[in-house]
């Protein structure tokens, strides 16, 4: 199928429910869209809103925080756990991710740097969970020897709680801002969904199974190395299998881009999506949001500056003398194109604007301008909820 750079990003944001008008709306357009996608990025930096909050806040009509916080935490219709990195995602995939990425490595850092603390903490924290049900590290008053894996020092209590997260002992009970309150995770999770079996049993069938689940997040995929694959156990031969077994089996199909040298691949299921794409008059309703760093929408930067001619770097772990633009700052969608950036942070209890930069380097103006400013209104009143 050949279709012009236009048609790709319509497509692309037409799946990521950023073209047109809304089309997820409360808890059930949370849902909708996390199973659609598969995971939500998390990240705890809450400087104008956390960036799964901010993804959210770009798809859902009239997004509420209070209701993903009840999805996680009151529902447990969704778990924050390691897929890409930190996310989250439907409950049904915690069994298998937890089983496979074993603690993705930090349990074991956490074992080697404060082996001693945290294995004598362990039944201390266990007791006290028996007990009062939850525990946040803040209860847990055992002094701060243990060195965390990236060579910080922590408290004793943080670290062995983190460790009991890391292996799937023990899940995030609830949030209160950054402040984090633990539980055991079998007395929330189902055992139907721990005891839910591998979905694979070879090399092959696992790599096909995340190459599904991560084409399934961005929309479009090349057959090229990528952000879309961190947190894989995967080499680029492993890639490649994955790939032609889903090209053989029918599940992906083929596209082929105006500009673009390699070929993308979409999901077989939403063919129907891209012919209506390809079929439908350039009507769509005029629709501007703010994209947050970790949107899944932006995982494939490569591939996002290919389709949109757009180059983003998330600066918040830049020095300050090195950053071209914010700590924190967010591309700008209008319609079908990534027009420009935006940094803004809560101060005072106001959202208050560091910088607008837009990609042509004119001043902001006429129906644009408006635009703008009405997202930008918008998204005030999603950062004092």
């Amino acid at each position: 199928m050949k279709i012009t750079n236009k048609q790709a990003r319509q497509f692309l944001l037409r799946r990521h429910g950023l073209l047109g008008k809304h089309i997820f709306s409360g808890k059930a357009g949370i849902m909708e869209f996390i199973n659609r996608m598969g995971s939500l990025q998390y990240d705890p930096v809450n400087i104008c809103g956390r960036t799964a909050d901010i993804t959210l806040h770009s798809r859902i009509k009239d997004y509420k925080q209070s209701d993903l916080h009840e999805l996680l935490y009151t529902d447990r219709k969704l778990v924050e756990y390691f897929d890409k990195c930190l996310n989250i995602f439907p409950v049904k995939f915690f069994s298998v991710l937890l089983r496979e990425k074993n603690g993705g490595g930090y349990a074991a850092a956490y074992h080697h740097h404060g082996g001693t603390d945290v294995q004598k903490a362990m039944p201390i924290i266990r007791e006290y969970i028996r007990e009062n049900g939850h525990i946040s590290p803040k209860e847990i008053k055992l002094g701060t020897n243990s060195e965390a894996f990236w060579g910080t020092s922590v408290s004793i209590g943080r670290a062995t709680l983190e460790s009991m997260y890391y292996t799937g002992e023990v899940i995030v009970h609830h949030r209160r801002g950054a402040n984090k309150s633990y539980a055991f995770t079998k007395d929330y999770i189902s055992q139907e969904i721990l005891d839910i079996p591998m979905p694979y049993s070879t090399e092959l069938e696992r790599d096909v199974w995340h190459v599904k689940r991560r084409i399934a997040a961005f929309g479009l995929m090349w057959n090229k190395a990528s952000d879309i694959f961190i947190g894989l156990k995967m080499k680029a031969a492993g890639r490649t299998a994955a790939f032609k077994k889903l090209i053989a089996d029918g599940e992906l199909f083929e596209i082929t881009v105006e500009g673009i040298n390699l070929p993308l691949y979409a999901l077989a299921t939403e063919r129907a999506a891209m012919e209506t794409i390809l079929a439908e008059a350039d009507d769509y309703p005029p629709r501007t949001e703010f994209i947050a760093p970790l949107d899944s929408f932006i995982w494939d930067r490569k591939l996002i500056h290919a389709l949109f001619d757009f180059e983003y770097r998330w600066e918040i772990y830049t020095p300050e003398v090195k950053r071209k633009y914010g700590p924190y700052t967010l591309p700008i969608l209008h319609e079908d194109k990534l027009i420009g950036r935006i940094d803004t942070a809560r101060k005072d209890g106001m959202l208050v604007v560091n910088g607008i930069w837009m990609e042509d380097g004119k001043p902001l103006k006429g129906q644009v301008k408006k635009a703008v400013d009405k997202c930008l209104g918008r998204f005030s009143v999603f950062n004092m909820q």
